[in-house]
């Protein structure tokens, strides 16, 4: 996952393989809550890994609930309906798929409990299931403002008899969190009124479908009524399966429809989740098919690919009522970016009170890529760029909202080839934690807009440490090309390899079948962590014995050349500006004195109990300089368009904060 502040996203041309998603968030909030409250035990099958999940578990466990982890499978031990726990503090972070239900759970079985979240948590409105449960006998205080969290909760005075009212236009989790929650107290009929219209029906239909798997069936009079019967009583499944989410796949199915697929390449899979889903997002497929993508689904999959028209675009304008699909409607605005007219997305009022208030958000960013947008209070109407020269190179503001993040990363397929910047890349962490590396695994671009930032200079200059820093403050791959040669060496002496000629070819072999990454401060190799090993004394003679073979040379390129992958590349070396990556954006070569430099390896090695002198240091760093500088094959020198640093006297972050500052002189945002 992602950590950097913001993350650039080069120009994207099309996406093709096979895509296995994450488990769906709703299920799985869903699913944890009623095994926890059910009588016997639960195994939980591909469940979500992502803080919305670890928040519920988190506050399960502070409630008593026993939970284990077992291989890809989550045990849940249910607690009958009792809480083992009576008086807890739970952080809700900003899962609303955790805090409604709860809230419910808790307020009809009492207790001394107080929920809080992180401060937008705090803005998202709770009043309407809050009036609910207080109509119940509920005891509910609100510890700040009225209307939203924190909250407070105490022993509840139960009132059954009367039919239970509760708002149906805000948003349809204050339904579905009393659908879970009066099964703990059915000793007779409970009846829920729904008032005004119900949105997002699909997600009420889920939670049926899944209290009917806990064995209570709830009766229902159209939408308006719902009817819990007396001596309901949640009991485990024993097992069950987290569907993938279908929301997540509909960034996956805009991909593969907007974007052109080149000669050769088929279409893109989704794993997981087919036409059959139970969840309401699925209904997208069907809103996607309408503007022109073409699907074909099976029982746990999807198939993709982009419509008729050339290179799969400009797609249709629709004119839709999302009600039934609010988080996968976001999905539909960017779509609307590639499409030929003007689209209006309806009855998404609800958008207002998610994670950010989504038709402002959604409005303000789209602008910002060209197009025009008009906003009312449930709907957004947007018209994409007038023509190719129209779209712009956009730095997104995700508002900590994970699907505004994942929505506008199909920006970077835009016909202009231009980039895109998300902020806070890490939000996504809400729901699909590594949807960027997926992104990046099944779309394809040309190796020239793969950006590379070249850092060359000199032994014991710094560049190895100035690479790592950079490839970690923007979430790009990382090359520390002097490792490779010490990597190939140990492979080959791992399997009794001679380091001559004899050797050659199957040393060059080798190295094409090498699977190495540079993870932090460590080099890996296949599984294996070999940091260590490749610093030994007789690895760096061997290094050097290889790197006199053409064959390996030539092989050991074509290696680094392959690590020019999405998003982006930092690469450190003695040639990388000027023979490796000639094409680099930004090329950078330290010049620290041998002094400096000598000064600095004495510190490191006296650190570690070796004992040297300065003077020596500096007579072989000077030496070592004066040979590479005058080899025959890429010998030291800096690229002609590189940026000079002399670091001799510059802290690292310094380094890094020089270095980044010119890399944004390069952006278009």
């Amino acid at each position: 996952m992602l950590s950097t502040e913001f993350l650039d996203i080069p120009a994207l041309s099309s996406v093709s393989g096979t895509v296995t998603l994450p488990g769906s968030k709703s299920i799985s909030n869903r699913v944890l809550l009623l095994a926890a409250l059910s009588h016997g035990s639960t195994t939980v099958f591909d469940l979500l890994d992502s803080d919305d999940t670890r928040v519920m578990l988190d506050a399960l466990r502070a409630l008593g609930c026993t939970i284990t982890h077992n291989g890809n499978a989550v045990v849940i031990d249910g607690m009958g309906g009792r809480l083992v726990h009576p008086k807890a503090s739970l952080f809700m972070g900003n899962a609303g798929t955790a805090i409604r239900p709860l809230t419910a759970a808790l307020a009809v079985m009492g207790g001394d409990f107080e929920l809080r979240g992180v401060p937008r948590m705090h803005e998202r409105p709770i009043g309407d299931l809050v009036d609910a449960l207080r109509w119940l006998g509920c005891q509910i205080d609100y510890l700040e403002h009225p209307g939203y969290p924190p909250l407070h909760i105490g022993q509840p005075s139960l009132r059954l008899d009367a039919p239970i009212q509760v708002r149906g236009d805000v948003s349809s989790q204050f339904l579905s969190s009393l659908l879970m929650a009066l099964p703990l107290v059915a000793l007779q009929d409970v009846v829920i009124d729904v008032v005004g219209e119900l949105i997002s029906r699909p997600y009420v239909e889920l939670t049926l479908n899944l209290l009917a798997r806990f064995g209570v069936n709830v009766q229902r009079e159209g939408w308006h009524r719902f009817i819990i019967l007396a001596g309901s009583t949640l009991h485990s499944p024993c097992e069950i399966y987290v569907e993938a989410d279908a929301s997540s796949a509909s960034y996956f199915i805009a991909a593969s429809a907007i974007a052109s697929r080149a000669r050769g390449q088929k279409g893109l899979s989704i794993q997981g989740v087919g036409l059959a889903s139970i969840q309401g997002d699925i209904e997208f497929v069907g809103a996607a098919q309408m503007m022109g993508a073409q699907i074909v689904g099976g029982l746990n999959t999807l198939e993709v690919s982009c419509g008729e028209s050339a290179n799969g675009w400009p797609l249709t304008a629709i004119d839709l009522d999302c009600n039934a699909i609010p988080d996968a409607a976001m999905t539909l605005a960017v779509m609307a970016l590639y499409a030929q007219g003007t689209t209006t997305l309806r009855n998404i009022a609800s958008w207002r009170v998610k994670e950010t208030d989504r038709i402002a958000a959604m409005a303000c960013e789209l602008r910002k890529l060209g197009a025009t947008v008009h906003e009312g209070a449930d709907f957004i109407r947007i018209t994409p760029p007038a023509t190719v020269a129209d779209w712009k190179a956009a730095c997104i503001c995700t508002y900590d909202d994970h699907r505004m993040a994942m929505c506008f990363s199909l920006a970077a397929f835009n016909p202009a080839g231009l980039p895109v910047r998300i902020e806070n890349p890490q939000c996504v962490s809400k729901t699909f934690p590594d949807y960027f590396e997926t992104l990046f695994a099944m779309a394809h671009t040309t190796l020239q807009r793969i950006p590379v930032i070249c850092i060359d200079g000199p032994t014991a200059s710094g560049k190895g440490t100035l690479a790592a820093q950079l490839a970690k403050h923007l979430g790009y791959h990382l090359l520390d090309s002097g490792a490779l040669y010490r990597i190939t060496a140990l492979a080959a002496y791992r399997l009794g390899l001679a380091m001559d000629a004899s050797a050659e070819t199957a040393i060059a072999s080798l190295v094409k079948g090498l699977h190495i990454e540079f993870v932090g401060n460590d080099i890996v190799l296949g599984e294996d962590n070999v940091t260590d090993a490749i610093r030994s004394e007789e690895t760096g003679m061997n290094a050097s014995k290889i790197s006199a073979l053409p064959q390996v040379r030539t092989a050991l390129v074509d290696l680094q050349h392959s690590f020019r992958r999405l998003p982006g590349l930092v690469a450190d070396g003695r040639d990388m500006g000027t023979m490796i990556f000639p094409d680099a954006p930004l090329k950078i070569f330290l010049t620290a004195t041998a002094e400096q430099r000598a000064k600095r390896r004495f510190n490191q090695l006296i650190a570690k109990g070796f004992s040297t002198t300065l003077d020596v240091l500096c007579a072989d760093l000077e030496a070592r300089d004066a040979r590479d500088s005058t080899r025959s094959i890429a010998p030291l020198m800096p690229a002609q368009d590189a940026v000079l640093l002399d670091n001799s006297d510059v802290s690292v972050e310094e380094s890094v904060k020089l270095v980044l500052g010119w890399w944004q002189g390069k952006q278009p945002f």
